[in-house]
């Protein structure tokens, strides 16, 4: 293990140091949300469909306040951070591998003003540097699919989480009906051996004592998010010369269209799952 990391989460933290991934994921994917979005048309800006989805995620926990202390795991560019820091005055510990994005997190946080709430910390959801029963809400966007170990990573949530506490999320899964063995040019591009799925994250939550509160299913916008960054690509692929090599461009177009083919065809299920500590 690399810096104490197992390997899949090693591949997925030199992937998003990368130059390539990080001007890939800030110049088209967002900036601020990298994560899956939330569309009201296909023709939607990237960013403003993935900020959509912080705000429905947000409205299910409708009790925070300055008191509240959150942990963001898989952080990204902190934007769902700076989201609850800004609009409820909460306390934010933004958790995430990639020190190329904590660094650009962290600039951004003091740009606007909310770098007081917000605590960008180095670090892997498979082993959490915080205090059991610290945190109010634990918070994830599209990020718990790079651990190899992802009970652990439901064990870790568990851990830190008050009693009463919630955690919510959201990630790309596998359906549970899906048949083996159809998602390998998905898992191929991407790394990894599997996928969760809706039933095995419910189960595994039940295990360490998470109890489900609902799954918002909008699972038809999987394949709509990674057709939209297909095309953004394509539109912006002369801007992003000198920034994105044309091989990780043509990797990328490739892997893109893989995500929208196994979702049309019925094998991905994406959503926003909540579930609550029980006391």
């Amino acid at each position: 293990m690399a810096n104490g990391y197992t390997e899949v989460v090693e591949t997925a933290r030199e992937y998003y140091n990368s130059k390539d991934a990080d001007n890939f994921y800030f110049h088209i994917w967002g900036g601020n949300d990298i994560h899956i979005g939330i569309y009201d048309s296909d023709q939607e800006p990237i960013a403003d469909a993935s900020r959509r989805t912080v705000e429905k995620i947000a409205e299910l926990l409708p009790d925070l306040d300055e008191n509240s202390r959150i942990l963001d795991i898989g952080s990204g560019y902190g934007g769902a951070a700076r989201y609850l820091a800004d609009r409820h005055g909460c306390r934010v510990t933004a958790l995430n591998l990639s020190e190329t994005e904590n660094e650009r997190a962290r600039t951004m946080n003091r740009e606007a003003g909310l770098d007081h709430l917000i605590e960008v910390m180095d670090g892997s959801f498979e082993d959490i540097p915080c205090d059991d029963n610290s945190f109010d809400v634990a918070w994830s966007q599209d990020a718990i699919l790079h651990s190899g170990r992802r009970k652990q990573v439901i064990k870790e949530v568990a851990r830190v989480l008050k009693p009463g506490g919630s955690f919510v999320f959201t990630d790309p899964m596998q359906a549970d009906d899906c048949p083996p063995g159809v998602l390998q040019p998905v898992l191929d591009r991407i790394h990894l051996e599997s996928l969760g799925s809706p039933g095995f994250y419910t189960q595994a939550c039940r295990e360490n004592g998470l109890k489900l509160i609902r799954f918002a299913d909008c699972t038809e916008q999987l394949g709509r998010h990674y057709q939209r960054v297909h095309d953004a690509l394509v539109e912006n692929e002369g801007d992003l010369k000198g920034k994105v090599s044309d091989e990780y461009i043509n990797r990328m177009l490739k892997g893109l269209k893989h995500w929208v083919e196994a979702s049309d065809k019925g094998y991905l299920s994406w959503g926003i799952l909540q579930f609550k500590k029980v006391q």
